[in-house]
């Protein structure tokens, strides 16, 4: 897919309406997280931000993937996902997978970013695969990211004007835009997955 269909599909699945139970309620997810890592983050490096971040990752790469699937509105419950399944293994993987990619970034910023890159995919695997371990997940999305993370970082930047837009009406705006941006990015790893499959 292009970038372009893949934003149309994304909007099309949140309903196309800024406004529609579909946008609010995936608006709602992504605001849950967001403050839920917001307070745990608050409190420094703590022991509650390395538990938490892992799996409410999968549970938000869950409620995306399968509102990408089925089309149907995304249900709070599902955010959760990530501590009722393998939360053992979630954690694991989302603190090695931010160690890593924080030991990369010590290298100069570049190569952190590049690595954030290839682990992007980490989360929709894990959710599409919970059997595998935190290893697998990163090889796995490494490969899968071969040749794409450019596309990926450029599908990134275009959301620029939408954040900057949403910036304008006090900061809210932005949380409208950050379904929209997440739900895109999960047709991203719909589209490399069916044209590079690795799994």
């Amino acid at each position: 897919m292009t970038r372009q269909e893949m934003k149309a599909r994304a909007k099309a699945v949140l309903g196309n309406n800024l406004f529609c139970e579909k946008w609010m309620f995936a608006l709602l997810v992504e605001f849950i997280i967001l403050a839920i890592n917001g307070c745990a983050s608050y409190i420094s490096f703590s022991i509650a931000s390395v538990i938490l971040v892992g799996p409410l990752a999968v549970g938000e790469a869950y409620c995306f993937l399968k509102s990408a699937r089925d089309g149907m509105t995304i249900k709070i419950d599902d955010m959760f996902k990530g501590f009722t399944s393998n939360i053992g293994d979630n954690i694991v993987l989302g603190f090695l997978s931010t160690l890593f990619i924080a030991l990369w970034s010590l290298l100069f910023i570049i190569p952190g970013i590049v690595k954030s890159y290839a682990y992007s995919m980490i989360f929709y695997i894990k959710t599409d695969h919970p059997e595998y371990d935190w290893k697998t997940c990163l090889n796995a999305s490494t490969e899968m990211m071969r040749g794409h993370k450019m596309d990926l970082f450029i599908l990134d930047l275009s959301f620029i004007g939408w954040y900057f837009v949403g910036s304008l009406c006090l900061g809210v705006g932005t949380l409208w835009v950050m379904p929209y941006h997440t739900a895109t990015r999960a047709q991203f790893y719909e589209s490399i997955k069916n044209e590079q499959p690795v799994l």
